[in-house]
């Protein structure tokens, strides 16, 4: 008890007080991370997960591991083709705009099209989504937005993993990775070794700006001073308010161009990711090749016009930064060009021809009408 006349409390009375306080001891709930809420997200997110199941698929969620079975009736000599990515500060922009179901479907963009580029066909899909607080409905919505995603690319999004961490991420905040396996076959493996000078360069339209770029965004956005809401004109022309333009998810081209690989005429297929299109490309051409662009050959969302005007973005930086209107790049002879881009016409995704692979003999492998 306190001394009479005192301020000072007796040590062991605080100590009994706390003992009493938790008479029951600690739980992992005290310490911030709720098993229960984890439980009841699986349960939430299994009939989006189950419309995204192929037949190869012999496990359902839950268990330790996923088994996935190879149909060798259908491949005759597959190769596995696997990738991993995340989505960047993106996420920063979902939590101001307070729209948390879209950002899954550019996960699993980044990573499909990523392994895309060699030809494969995606098979299996996995999450990881990191956060200081589980928020179910939050939550729920962008494991919603990664089955959305899968079945776009026609992969199973087969597990995952949720992390709750508090101490690691602050309120409200989460982080996401996915990790992607496809199969090509060995003869159609696109490595770029069939590339030559006077290949056309042909440019499939982005979405908006995707997955990249987006520190440089939110530092435009800082900047300026800019209104979300305010209304630009959208990929399709239509008006759309910036907030929703910057946020559009990220386009997977996945089936349209696996319709298109069928025709054998695709040399090489690039990404255009982080670098923007002067340092994608070239990552598929053969040594000694290089890339003349056409930046007028296409006409750039009005996006990419108000990120460089508000922030007064050097026409290089645009090009080594964001995709500028172009997220996808096939490689292929002159004489193929044509019906590639009627071809991507007709699958619902513009195309066009935006420049040349040019012999280049010195460090510089990029040319542009801008410069």
């Amino acid at each position: 008890m306190p001394l009479v006349g005192s301020n000072e409390s007796n040590p062991l009375e605080i100590h009994l007080n706390k003992e009493s306080e938790h008479s029951e001891g600690l739980s992992y709930r005290d310490a911030g991370v709720d098993i229960d809420a984890g439980n009841e997200l699986v349960e939430r997110i299994k009939p989006a997960v189950k419309k995204t199941m192929r037949p190869e698929v012999l496990t359902g969620l839950g268990g330790f591991g996923a088994l996935f079975r190879i149909d060798l009736e259908r491949w005759r000599e597959p190769l596995l083709v696997s990738g991993t990515d995340g989505v960047g500060t993106k996420l920063l922009l979902a939590r101001m705009l307070g729209r948390h179901d879209t950002i899954g479907i550019d996960l699993v963009a980044m990573c499909v099209n990523d392994i895309l580029t060699s030809g494969a066909e995606p098979l299996f899909f996995l999450d990881y989504f990191a956060t200081g607080k589980l928020h179910l409905e939050e939550a729920e919505a962008v494991i919603g937005g990664i089955a959305e995603g899968c079945i776009q690319a026609g992969c199973a999004l087969i597990g995952g993993e949720t992390a709750e961490m508090p101490g690691m991420y602050g309120a409200g905040d989460y982080d996401l990775a996915g990790f992607s396996v496809g199969a090509v076959e060995r003869a159609d493996v696109l490595d770029g070794s069939g590339i030559e000078a006077g290949h056309r360069v042909l440019g499939m339209a982005s979405s908006g700006p995707h997955s990249n770029g987006y520190s440089l965004i939110r530092k435009v956005i800082e900047v300026s001073g800019a209104d979300l809401e305010q209304e630009i004109a959208g990929v399709d022309g239509r008006p759309v308010a910036l907030g929703s333009a910057l946020l559009a998810p990220t386009r997977i081209y996945v089936k349209p161009v696996l319709e298109m690989l069928k025709g054998g005429n695709i040399d090489g297929l690039a990404h255009i990711t982080g670098g923007g299109l002067t340092e994608n490309i070239v990552r598929v051409l053969p040594d000694g090749l290089g890339l003349d662009i056409d930046t007028h050959a296409w006409k750039r969302p009005e996006v990419f016009d108000w990120l460089q005007q508000n922030g007064g973005i050097h026409e290089s930086e645009m090009l080594r930064t964001f995709n500028c209107g172009i997220g996808m790049v096939m490689l292929a002879a002159p004489e193929h060009a044509k019906a590639l881009i009627r071809q991507s016409g007709a699958l619902g995704i513009p195309c066009h021809d935006i420049g040349e692979v040019i012999p280049v003999d010195g460090w510089s492998r990029v040319r542009s009408d801008h410069e």
